[in-house]
């Protein structure tokens, strides 16, 4: 046998071995989650610092990132693997020595923070590209060096080993709250959605989307906006919504009559926004109200209003496109039921009422009230399921997708912790926020305008969860110093970096959309942007008006919300060109602009009088064909 042959099966024995053992890795990883919220270790009598349990999902994560994301040399990924896991599992074990030896600079711990620091920067690599590891090499480079630097962002001077087993050991760095949200609460909601989906939840919303929608104009389109925007909440990841739902909607869309562009776009608006949807929105809520130190019911109160504008906005173009192209309304021999699927799936209810319950009146945790509906979701899938009840392979798979699953926001969870313990010890988090609030001078547009752009680069081919702890880091405060409400400050930066899963060069959504209807990348990355216009917008009008967020008088708010809503279904009627009959180019920008003026809330410049020309000027547009009176008797202009 050639050498060459022999290499070949060594290389793909390496391989199969690699797939096995980071299967094995990430069921650890998610028993490891799921047994710190049920606070297991408490149960047996151990009192472990939280900086144990971080250090050991990080091991659990270096060692399948590696093994499931390989470079050009096996051997390499299986010592990398082994080098990551060794390391980690060290740090949980000897934590307690290494921080209290940590003012003596040991040698071993030096080493062994170096290690880590390398280590998750190259997971980091793997998982997001070379970009986003520039970006935080950046900001570690500035650290050292900042002291040095004249202006707004010179910083303390800090000793490159001190500096080290800062950000590698103290609680303001790596094992610090943002590792603690990933490594918890996101991998105990993932695991839920999981387990609820293994057990048949997939197939139950489905079918409860097509009974509500199907017999509605643009019916098939509206089936997967609501079935996408269910599952996308529960799993928090967008391509893993798209390939789940999109096999069954993408394809109905286009039997239908929805160009294939038109069909991809639509899914992967509505799984994207799925994210934005309470109560759970992708876990990001309980992440957010951490990290503001607030209560997660004024998340989901602050969220209800934008995530309701997104999706008027896309079953207005759904139903507008649908009536412009005259597309067919799904087969009546496709409904099922409302009432007979209601019988057959209620109880995939009560999951959802158990998050509920554990959060709103046992004041449980968030991951523990995941554990909750994740439990109740296996009870359901053992007892009933819909149509078939899980299986033991099923619930292994649903642990091993987890865990692959989460590795991604880990590793950015492990990024971002750097760079907050650099930010913290050198002042350099300061110096940013002081940089950005200048670029933007006096005009808090220009610096949301600044922002908005920082959000949409750094979130390319990101995570959504992952693009929030960055932005939450590195946007957000400079936000919070120019005068924004705080909550507002991080659902700008949520939506923002959001969308740049469908926003071009890098809209990863979209491709993949795209990929299940078989055409072009590009177009419907464009066509979604169309479709989802209002994660663009809203954003900076729930900055100046709070009354979006449900804020302020009722008299107001409801004034404001009933303007927004009618005037995002304006200004999607203007963007598709329909409006209960084709409209022209000046038709168009004329209805385009009386939306705006009508959705703007009184704070952001919605004047009484302005939205009362835009209402009588929309009806003139919508009652009259405006251009045929321009019109010779012989049609010509």
């Amino acid at each position: 046998m050639s050498g060459a042959r022999l290499s070949e099966i060594e290389d793909q024995t390496l391989g199969k071995a690699a797939r096995i053992l980071s299967s094995v890795l990430a069921v650890c990883l998610t028993f490891a989650a799921v047994g710190w919220a049920a606070d297991l270790p408490l149960r047996f009598g151990l009192a472990p610092y939280s900086e144990q349990f971080l250090a050991l999902i990080l091991a659990l994560s270096l060692g399948i990132v590696f093994l499931s994301r390989p470079a050009r040399w096996r051997v390499l990924d299986w010592l990398l693997a082994a080098i990551g896991a060794g390391a980690g599992l060290f740090v949980m074990v000897d934590y307690p020595n290494l921080i209290a030896q940590q003012m003596a600079l040991p040698a071993h711990a030096l080493v062994l923070g170096g290690v880590l620091l390398l280590l998750s920067l190259e997971g980091f690599r793997r998982c997001t590209g070379w970009p986003l590891v520039l970006v935080v090499l950046g900001i570690i480079g500035v650290g050292l060096i900042g002291h040095l630097i004249p202006g707004a962002l010179r910083t303390r001077e800090v000793a490159p080993e001190r500096l080290l087993m800062y950000v590698s050991y103290d609680p303001g760095g790596l094992f610090g709250k943002v590792l603690m949200v990933a490594g918890s609460v996101v991998i105990a909601f993932v695991f839920f959605g999981q387990l609820l989906l293994k057990s048949g939840g997939a197939d139950f919303f489905n079918d409860i989307a097509i009974a509500l929608m199907g017999r509605r104009r643009g019916g098939s389109a509206k089936v997967a906006v609501v079935a996408s925007s269910l599952f996308g909440s529960i799993s928090g990841v967008v391509v893993s919504n798209i390939v789940a739902t999109g096999v069954v909607t993408i394809r109905m869309m286009i039997h239908a009559g929805y160009k294939r562009h038109q069909a991809a776009a639509i899914e992967a608006v509505a799984s994207t926004g799925g994210q934005i949807v309470p109560p759970v929105m992708g876990a990001v809520a309980f992440l957010m109200a951490d990290i503001l130190q607030t209560s997660y019911q004024q998340i989901v109160i602050a969220a209800i209003v934008p995530a309701l504008l997104y999706y008027i906005a896309i079953f207005a173009q759904a139903d507008l496109q649908a009536g412009k192209d005259d597309i067919a309304l799904v087969d009546v021999e496709k409904i099922p039921s409302a009432g007979q699927v209601l019988r057959r799936g209620w109880v995939f209810f009560l999951p959802f009422a158990a998050i509920v319950l554990a959060l709103f009146v046992y004041g449980q945790r968030p991951e523990t009230a995941a554990l909750w509906g994740g439990a109740l979701a296996l009870a359901v899938g053992v007892v009933t399921g819909y149509g078939k009840r899980i299986r033991p392979a099923e619930i292994w798979a649903a642990c091993v997708q987890t865990g692959h699953s989460v590795v991604d926001i880990i590793m950015i969870a492990a990024a971002a912790g750097f760079m907050i313990g650099v930010l913290n010890i050198t002042g350099l988090g300061f110096g940013l926020t002081f940089v950005l609030v200048n670029l933007g001078g006096d005009s808090l547009l220009l610096l949301l305008l600044i922002a908005a752009v920082v959000c949409l680069i750094l979130g390319m081919g990101m995570p959504t969860v992952g693009v929030y702890l960055l932005l939450a880091v590195l946007i957000a405060p400079s936000l919070v110093q120019s005068g924004v409400e705080p909550i507002a400050a991080h659902l700008f930066i949520f939506y923002l970096g959001m969308m740049s899963m469908v926003t071009p060069p890098v809209a990863i959504g979209a491709f993949f959309a795209a990929s299940i209807a078989g055409t072009s990348p590009m177009k419907t990355a464009l066509v979604a942007m169309r479709f989802g216009w209002t994660a663009y917008v809203i954003p900076f009008l729930f900055v100046f008006s709070p009354t979006l967020l449900l804020k302020g008088p009722l008299g107001l708010i409801v004034l404001d919300v009933a303007g927004a809503a009618l005037g995002v279904y304006i200004v999607s009627a203007a963007a598709v060109g329909w409006f209960g009959r084709h409209l022209g180019v000046l038709e168009r920008f004329a209805l385009g602009l009386c939306g705006l003026l009508i959705m703007a809330p009184a704070a952001a410049g919605g004047h009484l009088a302005l939205k009362a020309v835009a209402l009588g000027l929309t009806f003139i547009l919508h009652r009259y064909d405006v251009a045929s009176r321009f019109r010779k008797p012989d049609g010509t202009a």
